[in-house]
């Protein structure tokens, strides 16, 4: 359990750096008329994910969830290339990604990357890791949860990203 602590104050400490991240390009954005759309889901985005990190603590904890290596060792897999596709994309969209949906009219479409293989590979790393992480320790409650609800945000939240890339896209 000490190890799984451990990498999940990593990843809290990542999502901070993302916060950092998302608030300079926020700046970034909103100073060439960036607009934000879609602001009624993002509390309960933020909550969402807080609540998963809270849980994936918890669960094994309350429950007594073992470690189990055949289930762990790959779940522990699968979380870390959740990060490196993260970054990746954020790397790849450069002042242009955000936790939030900022997007500036006329600003062409990113197609390099990730982006050159899907629309939303950001949202694969984010399925992923809410579905891998709380199986390094076996928390099978929270995941279960957590990627339901999970499911119902990324339909509000895919549903706003793409009716506001639409139009600000040029034509």
């Amino acid at each position: 359990m000490p190890w799984y602590v451990i990498l999940l104050l990593a990843v809290a400490a990542e999502r901070v750096a993302e916060l950092v991240v998302a608030r300079r390009n926020a700046a970034w954005t909103l100073a060439r008329a960036g607009v934000e759309h879609g602001r009624g889901h993002y509390p309960v985005m933020v909550a969402l994910h807080t609540g998963l990190l809270v849980c994936c603590l918890l669960e094994p904890l309350l429950a007594d969830r073992p470690f189990l290596p055949a289930l762990g060792w790959p779940a522990l897999a699968l979380a870390l290339l959740a990060q490196a596709l993260r970054w990746w994309c954020i790397a790849t969209l450069g002042p242009y990604w955000n936790t939030r949906v900022i997007v500036v009219p006329g600003a062409r479409l990113v197609g390099a990357g990730p982006y050159r293989f899907l629309r939303h590979p950001n949202y694969v790393a984010v399925v992923v890791e809410v579905a891998a992480l709380p199986l390094v320790h076996s928390a099978w409650l929270t995941a279960t949860v957590f990627t339901a609800a999970n499911a119902m945000l990324l339909t509000v939240r895919l549903r706003c990203e793409n009716t506001a890339l639409a139009q600000a896209a040029p034509a």
